[in-house]
């Protein structure tokens, strides 16, 4: 019988392309894991891994052999999901992974949505930078991330799902130009902006496609540390949509920017994710809130 522990192994070797990095991902040492992948040589009586410089790469019966193994492996895994609603009463957990705007934003009327159809489903969410976010996901420490685009990653599959256009945002009683403010116009105000991500990416091309390079007063890793900032009059922002349509309302002013500037969020999962039922309603929800959201 083939063993899936040494299944196991050879996908994630092929994968990472290192047996060092696959030892890393399951917990085990190197020797470890290549006695894994040997034995498995040895059941089968062929050469699986072949090493090309200093990465490990699938010979042409590794290559035969991996479409089966994910076969296996994915099957073993629909069993055990099949198995948890009669294990301690669960019915199964999902692990995003997210930004701070769109944890507070979006993700809570998602997960209102989900736990509605699975009342005891657990779900944990993450909070971080998009490189810590990306590369948990990789390691499958996080089973969904939902983060501005671009995302990239060779086992990653990014699916754009919500556009968030990015706005300008005064104090109270500051006067916007008509038509909205252009790059000539925001490089001469205060700037309290986003720092760092895809955020801050985007609005540093907004700049710069003018011919200026942004200088901001002061920077933050907060959007809603700068909405206060903002409303109390320290200076100006150009702050995702999505945050500002509640708190703080009353005390700023908005305005799209000249041209408009759009960002848009992924739901970002592995290639070889296994969709179980909750990790579906989780992805059925971010969908239905675009649906509404583009109808209104």
């Amino acid at each position: 019988m083939l063993n899936l522990d040494q299944l196991a192994a050879f996908v994630s070797v092929v994968d990472l392309g290192s047996f060092t990095a696959a030892a890393d991902k399951v917990g085990l040492t190197q020797p470890a894991v290549s006695l894994q992948v040997k034995l498995l040589e040895q059941r089968l009586g062929v050469k699986l891994i072949e090493r090309v410089g200093r990465r490990a790469q699938p010979s042409p019966a590794g290559l035969d052999l991996l479409p089966h193994a994910r076969r296996i492996i994915e099957a073993c895994s629909v069993a055990e999901e099949a198995m948890t609603p009669f294990r301690e009463g669960s019915v199964g957990r999902v692990r995003i992974g997210s930004g701070g705007t769109a944890s507070i934003h979006l993700l809570p009327r998602a997960i209102a949505m989900a736990k509605k159809r699975m009342p005891d489903l657990e779900i944990i969410v993450r909070i971080g930078n998009i490189d810590e976010i990306l590369g948990d996901l990789e390691a499958n420490a996080l089973d969904l991330a939902v983060v501005a685009l671009p995302a990239v990653g060779r086992s990653l599959e990014v699916e754009a799902f919500h556009e968030d256009e990015l706005l300008a945002v005064a104090p109270k009683g500051s006067l916007m130009p008509d038509g909205g403010p252009d790059v000539e116009f925001m490089k001469d105000r205060t700037l309290l902006l986003y720092e760092g991500g895809n955020t801050r990416r985007a609005t540093n091309e907004w700049f710069e496609a003018g011919g200026v390079r942004p200088e901001p007063a002061m920077e933050f890793g907060s959007v809603e540390a700068i909405k206060e900032l903002v409303a109390a009059g320290l200076g100006w922002s150009i702050l995702p949509d999505m945050a500002l349509r509640r708190d703080k309302s009353d005390l700023l002013v908005t305005s799209p920017l000249r041209p408009r500037l759009v960002r848009q969020l992924g739901i970002v999962l592995r290639r070889d994710k296994h969709l179980t039922k909750g990790l579906r309603e989780i992805m059925k929800s971010l969908r239905e809130i675009q649906a509404m959201e583009h109808v209104v």
